[in-house]
Formats: structure tokens, sequence, C-alpha cells
């Protein structure tokens, strides 16, 4: 498949849904791609990914973002409804330092349980102390960088 900004053929994401990479696929629309992922979090932790390439969330056309979030919903009450699931996390990782490992824009659909054998996830940090008087400063500069 020739590279494009579309399709990179250096993105394994792009190879699944070109059909030359395996994938256990769960359901698929013109827009977007949903399988199961081979590292899961807990038992039927799912990823939905458009079809056309996009490195991260700050990458993705608007279209493209919309429909992969709202497929994320429907796999979401999938997962409740068809695995008997207690919760969901919807998870996006962006950059190297977000957690990203895989650089096409993804959304983790992760089933949660009450039970352990199903769910070994824990919070993945504990809130920093001591920031409450720095929040109306840090408002500031997100919205100054808003340019709005």
């Amino acid at each position: 498949m020739p590279d494009s900004p579309e399709i990179r053929d250096d993105c394994i994401f792009c190879a699944i849904v070109a059909g030359t990479e395996p994938s256990a696929i769960v359901a698929q629309d013109e827009a977007t791609m949903t399988f199961m992922d081979i590292n899961p979090g807990t038992e039927g932790h799912l990823l939905v990914i458009p079809k056309r390439h996009s490195a991260d969330v700050l990458d993705i056309p608007a279209d493209d973002l919309v429909a992969t979030t709202l497929v994320a919903q429907r796999m979401a009450r999938a997962v409740v409804d068809g695995l008997d699931a207690d919760g969901v996390t919807l998870l996006n990782c962006c950059g190297k330092a977000g957690w990203q490992s895989v650089f096409h824009f993804h959304l983790h659909v992760i089933p949660r349980y009450d039970d352990p054998a199903k769910d070994s996830l824990v919070e993945p940090y504990e809130p920093l102390q001591g920031t409450d008087a720095d929040l109306p400063a840090l408002a500031r500069r997100v919205a100054n960088a808003l340019g709005e």
C-alpha cells in the first residue's frame, strides 16, 4: 500500500486496516475499525481507530474524531451488555510522554470489572499535592492558548 496521508506503510494499525496484519476485528464501517487489543488491560479490551491515518488527537481531522468517538461509545455499551462489564474506561494517549506507543490515533475501550480475575488495572496516578493555588493561573494559560 503506498505511503500517503491516509495510509502509512510504517504503521501497524494501517496494516490492520489494509488486511496485511492479523487482528480480531469486532466491527468496521466506512471510517472506523474496532479490534481486540493484543495487550489487553482487562478481559475484552478493544481499540477503535479511524481508517485514515492520523498520528494522534492533535492531528486527527474533526470528522474522523467524531466518527471514532461515536463508535467508542457504541462499543462501550456493547462491552457492558455483551461481556457483563461493571463499567468502562475510555482512554486516549497522545505523544510518547502521554504513554502513546502506536502513533495512529486510537481510543481504548477498556471494560472494567469488580472481579479482579478479569481486571487488574489500578488508577494510574496519585493526584499532585499542593496545586490548588495554581489552578486559576493554569486555567488562564490554557485559555490564552485557545486564542479566543
